[in-house]
């Protein structure tokens, strides 16, 4: 079915789009952690394979159990011009979790949030320059340059902390995983996937990434040994369910009709949500300039999100 004009506006967000998002937010800020948890018994790029196959048997299954079969529930991807960026998409999708995953085990936490939330400027420019119907205005550059100083700032004791040796290479890692993201949700949002449904454009990234994410970690000699405790287990779980599963097939429901510049804003909101669970789940501390950090992202995001002005 062809989306509506006012389906795919570039213009604010409604309101219900703003609450999935925070509540996506809130979702993703537990997946570094739950990533450093896995890579505790599960090499880094084996762990980012694995979750693809799993969430890939569960969008298969929910597709089932939707009735109709799977096909109709994937809609008529054989004749609607789809496949070709869908399995560009994949192979971005691919390498962002290759670099992901080996980045946050190379260097800190903070130090990767802050490389990995440089996704918006890059989702900002290459909508700008790709989608017609959503420009970077002055409102929309500064308002993210705001958010991301208030992304600085609350991360701002971690990163002057001791990294190690291979930091500066974490660092890169993760910042190209950032980058590939940023690049994904272009493609999705510019090519024929934007009118795709949205378990369509994830399973495309799922089937691609599943089988290459595999014979990476095989190629880079990782040991296929996995240490099954619970906490592991837990991790892979939410990763695979929640994250690769339900998470991303919402945050492609969103991008397939909204502005993605705003919507990739709203993602530097993550690692605040992070560091608000560890405070309230695991008693970690905050740090002095948090609130400050707070403000300033809330700020940014709401200069992000104005109306334009009529010209």
């Amino acid at each position: 079915m062809p989306e509506s004009p006012r389906a795919t506006t570039g213009g604010a967000l409604p309101p219900r789009a703003v609450a999935v998002m925070l509540l996506l937010c809130l979702v993703w800020g537990l997946n570094l952690v739950a990533i450093k948890l896995g890579n505790a018994g599960i090499p880094p790029v084996l762990q980012a394979g694995l979750r693809s196959v799993i969430a890939t048997a569960v969008l298969f299954g929910w597709c089932a159990w939707r009735g109709g079969g799977i096909g109709a529930a994937l809609g008529p991807w054989r004749q609607d011009g789809s496949l070709l960026p869908g399995v560009a998409a994949g192979l971005l999708f691919t390498l962002e979790f290759v670099a992901l995953f080996i980045g946050v085990g190379l260097t800190t936490a903070s130090r990767a949030v802050v490389f990995l939330y440089g996704a918006p400027f890059f989702v900002a420019l290459g909508a700008h320059w790709l989608i017609p119907d959503d420009r970077l205005t002055r409102a929309k550059a500064v308002g993210l340059l705001v958010a991301f100083g208030g992304l600085v700032l609350a991360f701002a004791e971690g990163l002057r902390a001791p990294a190690g040796d291979a930091a500066l290479l974490g660092d890169l890692l993760c910042l190209l995983g950032g980058a590939l993201w940023g690049a994904t949700t272009v493609l999705v949002k510019a090519s024929r996937l934007r009118a795709s449904p949205p378990v369509t454009v994830l399973l495309y990234q799922l089937v691609v990434s599943a089988p290459l994410l595999l014979l990476a970690s095989w190629a880079l000699g990782e040991t296929w040994r996995i240490v099954p405790t619970p906490l592991v287990l837990g991790a892979l779980a939410y990763q695979g369910i929640g994250i690769a599963g339900v998470s991303y097939a919402a945050w492609f429901w969103l991008v397939s009709r909204h502005s993605a510049s705003r919507l990739a804003a709203f993602s530097v909101l993550t690692p605040i949500f992070g560091v608000l669970a560890g405070w309230l789940l695991m008693g970690d501390r905050l740090g002095s300039l948090f609130g400050a950090a707070v403000a300033l992202v809330a700020l940014g995001l709401w200069l992000v999100n104005r109306p334009a002005r009529p010209g």
